[in-house]
């Protein structure tokens, strides 16, 4: 019988990421371990464990033979895919509508008012699950199955993790209001402003 995974401390982890979305560990800088080790007072399979955890989240990125490195995607491609996910994402709610219903919309609201609960009390990386969460129950309406994967894969290749979304308070606070205007939108059937508001959430810009 396999020997069960030991999880990484959860503490660890978030210590990580929240030094990673503070910039104090900037976009590109390669991570040793001996030095993480000394940082946080960890052991190196508590290091290990955690970088790994942060990999399967891309917060980082592990380059086999080389080590680990926050992530860092050029400005120009990281514009662009985000221009390519707004007229994709928009162009999936007109295939969502039908499947919005009362209970659907109310899961969503459940996970807009939890996000916004965790800006005050949670962790980094507490704010990165349920955003994904709010984000994966809103493609679950697309009947356009083939137009969701695509959506996923391009989402891949680069962080949709904290450090490339929230770069400051007022951004992050910004995507929780974004959040309900969302809702607000599609609970009022407006697609046209559900749509702006949708581009507006992934392409960062202010309201």
């Amino acid at each position: 019988m396999p020997k069960p995974v030991t999880p990484p401390s959860t503490l660890l982890v978030d210590r990580i990421a929240d030094d990673i979305q503070s910039g104090v560990l900037g976009a590109g800088s390669w991570l040793k371990q001996i030095d993480l080790q000394e940082r946080y007072g960890a052991k190196r399979l508590e290091v290990r464990r955690a970088l790994d955890h942060l990999t399967l989240k891309r917060l980082i990125q592990h380059v086999p033979n080389r080590g680990y490195h926050v992530y860092a995607m050029d400005p120009r491609r990281s514009n662009e895919v985000h221009q390519i996910r707004a007229i994709l994402e928009c162009g999936a709610l007109d295939y969502s509508m039908e499947a919005l219903t009362p209970a659907r919309l109310r899961r969503l609201r459940t996970l807009a008012e939890r996000f916004e609960q965790l800006l005050r009390t949670g962790t980094v990386l507490e704010q990165y699950e349920v955003n994904m969460a709010f984000h994966n129950a809103l493609y679950e309406l697309c009947s356009n199955r083939e137009l969701i994967n695509l959506i996923i894969e391009l989402r891949r290749p680069g962080p949709s993790a904290p450090a490339d979304q929230w770069r400051t308070w007022e951004r992050i606070e910004q995507s929780s209001r974004e959040h309900f205007a969302l809702l607000d939108a599609l609970e009022a059937r407006d697609l046209p402003e559900a749509k702006r508001v949708l581009a507006a959430h992934i392409l960062q810009r202010r309201q």
